[in-house]
């Protein structure tokens, strides 16, 4: 694996680990910059290292340690100097695979305290588990990138002035700030599963972080039915990894899937999960989710699908958890089962709400819509706008290519004499 690679799939757990040992964010990860500098210098002529991730979290923590002892003056206080003492004496080449409790989860029960605003608890750990730019985070938010910059520095002065203790809270505490944990390990999974940024569409190291994180969640929770959900959830729509995209990396849509491709295995893991989620208390939002796409996962052929059933799920779904996404969902669910006139009316209500202005996914389901309807110059001009607002270079190649399919048809359909 090149050094690029290695960045992109360890940097979350390598910063996670560095927070819990420095306890500072901002010294975390200026060390974990120099330390990965190192590595470009000293690996290629002295060769990887056994344990890569370890050497990084050492040579970090020694260029922290270095970098504080130079900012401490002569005449700083002893007890400053014992701390410096203590960070330096910490072992850090043990197993960090095998600890009673992961590094990344830890984190992200500090970045989710109650103190912290929700939308700035979500932001955090985007950036430091997720390892997301500013620039990525500020584009999922739909917010200007200085405007996310200054959220982050915020959150974090107030975790570093409010002493955060660096740990899962004890039991009594987990309910209030499961909710937002449970959001920030979906959105990783999210951030993988359809990636924003990139010439990729899966991110698929990101999926597996948060699928393994979702499993430690069940485990330090195994009462909490929507725990479970949420796992299932996760499980269901990554069994269909190998059958999302083509040898060449370009999108294949649902309908159009080899669904020989999916992973039986875990897809009847996440089945039972539902199953125990549903059976366990009145569903909630990731419950119902799962439910959903259980019921893509047991259909043998796109045509099996049953959308009156989903269509259902979703009504239920608006009602717990209503958002401008669900609503656009929604329409598209409605248009399978009631046809796409239908659907196209629930788009217009949400393109009159303006909540989805700047999101790509409203314009490209109005065109998909069209496109059904043979009104190929409205889906062209659909297409156009969802170009227009598209980030990810995989969703751009997909939509060209249907942008291109909606002309030539549009050329070809002439007007009766």
């Amino acid at each position: 694996m090149s050094l690029e690679c290695f960045f992109r799939d360890e940097s979350g757990r390598i910063l996670a680990t560095l927070i819990r040992l420095l306890g500072d964010f901002d010294v975390a990860e200026e060390a974990m910059q120099e330390a990965f500098a190192a590595a470009l210098q000293q690996w290629p002529e002295e060769g990887t290292p056994v344990h890569p991730r370890a050497w990084l979290v050492a040579t970090a923590r020694h260029k922290a340690v270095d970098q504080l002892r130079r900012a401490t003056r002569v005449e700083a206080k002893r007890g400053e100097l014992e701390k410096l003492a203590a960070l330096e004496a910490q072992p850090v080449l043990d197993d960090l695979d095998n600890t009673p409790m992961d590094d990344s989860l830890r984190l992200i029960f500090t970045c989710c305290h109650p103190a912290l605003a929700c939308e700035a608890q979500v932001a955090l750990t985007l950036r430091t588990v997720c390892g997301l730019t500013t620039e990525e985070i500020a584009h999922a938010f739909l917010v200007p990138a200085p405007t996310l910059a200054k959220r982050l520095v915020r959150a974090k002065q107030k975790i570093r002035e409010a002493g955060i203790p660096y740990h899962v809270p004890p039991r009594e505490e987990l309910p209030e700030r499961l909710s937002g944990v449970m959001l920030v390990v979906y959105l990783v999974f999210n951030e993988g599963y359809a990636a924003t940024l990139g010439d990729t569409r899966v991110r698929r190291p990101l999926c597996i972080e948060a699928i393994r994180l979702g499993r430690l969640l069940c485990e330090l929770m195994p009462e909490e039915p929507e725990v479970r959900a949420l796992l299932a959830l996760m499980l269901l729509h990554d069994s269909r990894r190998d059958a999302r995209v083509d040898a060449r990396g370009d999108i294949v849509l649902l309908d159009e899937q080899d669904r020989l491709l999916w992973d039986r295995e875990q897809i009847r893991e996440g089945l039972a999960l539902v199953e125990s989620a549903l059976k366990s208390a009145p569903p909630g939002t990731y419950a119902l989710q799962a439910a959903i796409a259980a019921l893509h996962a047991q259909a043998e052929r796109a045509v099996d699908t049953d959308w009156l059933q989903i269509a259902h799920l979703y009504r239920r779904l608006r009602q717990t958890d209503p958002s401008p996404v669900v609503e656009l969902n929604y329409a598209a669910v409605v248009a399978m089962v009631d046809g796409p006139l239908r659907g196209l009316r629930l788009l217009d209500e949400l393109e009159a709400a303006g909540d989805l202005a700047t999101y790509h996914l409203l314009p490209a389901t109005r065109a998909d819509l069209l496109r059904r309807l043979g009104r190929w110059g409205e889906a062209a001009a659909a297409y156009r706008q969802a170009l227009s607002l598209v980030s990810n270079d995989a969703e751009r190649r997909f939509l060209a290519r249907r942008l291109h399919e909606a002309e030539e048809r549009s050329r070809s359909v002439r007007p009766e004499s």
